[in-house]
């Protein structure tokens, strides 16, 4: 039986390594090594009572989101909450933050974050809920002003570091995970004010994952949406949004972020 499992992981290993590769091509080698190489975070201690460490490439990322005075912000998929205490750091006055998780056990540890991390007045500030935000927008629609949707993903760089994660993959699991991204986008889009700013991220190499994604929001909405361009250090441009790449950063990411725009109706017509 051991023998069996040991030839499976085998081939997961073999299978993981041909589908990135197709993917990369001559990159490939190069990007793996980075992928495997031990991570560098960053003590982040903007507006917190003590420092939470966080990839840079997080950092910047949720750093890209309009946030404005007295605004509704939606976290979608906030814990561990790494990424809401870079928003509750940058909030205007009298703007809010909820940060939801559907995991009961993920979001209560996010729940200790925060209240590890914020100062009283602004913990005050930032609401936590635990339900599935894929059905967000059909209860709270046009409701935010400033939505993060930090999907859950692949995270190639996790599944490389544990035999137990690579256990679960496969080639199929990208393709389930772009839907359930699809429509956690979708929801998203849904609780987006018009003129309202989402935030896509992953940290997914995937494209699939990634721009794919975007784009079939640009498909299914057309005219109601665009993109805002940023410009972030070492980040490479896709056909939607970019990816900073550990092995082009300096071992940040990865991490695939692309800023949205819900546009307001034209009342003229």
């Amino acid at each position: 039986m051991a023998r069996r499992k040991d030839d499976s992981l085998e081939e997961r290993h073999r299978r993981f390594e041909d589908f990135h590769l197709a993917i990369y091509k001559e990159r490939w080698p190069d990007l793996r090594e980075a992928l495997l190489a031990g991570r560098n975070p960053i003590a982040y201690t903007e507006g917190l009572v003590r420092p939470y460490m966080l990839d840079e490439a997080s950092v910047m990322t949720a750093s890209l989101l309009p946030l404005v005075e007295d605004g509704r912000v939606l976290d979608m998929c906030a814990a561990p909450g790494g990424k809401t205490l870079v928003l509750a750091s940058r909030l205007p006055s009298g703007a809010t933050i909820t940060a939801n998780d559907r995991s009961k056990e993920r979001c209560r540890r996010m729940r200790a974050v925060l209240d590890e991390h914020l100062p009283g007045e602004l913990r005050q500030r930032v609401s936590t809920s635990c339900r599935d935000a894929s059905t967000w927008g059909l209860k709270e629609k046009d409701a935010y002003d400033s939505i993060l949707l930090d999907a859950p993903c692949s995270s190639e760089r996790h599944v490389m570091a544990d035999e137990a994660y690579m256990a679960q993959w496969s080639p199929s699991r990208p393709k389930r995970l772009a839907i359930e991204q699809y429509a956690l986008l979708a929801s998203a889009f849904m609780a987006l004010k018009e003129g309202g700013h989402l935030l896509y991220s992953t940290c997914s190499i995937n494209p699939g994952e990634d721009e794919e994604v975007v784009a079939k929001l640009f498909k299914r909405h057309p005219g109601a949406v665009e993109e805002v361009k940023t410009c972030l250090p070492m980040a490479e441009p896709k056909t939607h949004g970019a990816l900073i790449l550990p092995d082009n950063a300096g071992g940040l990411g990865p991490m695939y972020f692309c800023l949205l725009r819900k546009k307001p109706c034209d009342v003229s017509l």
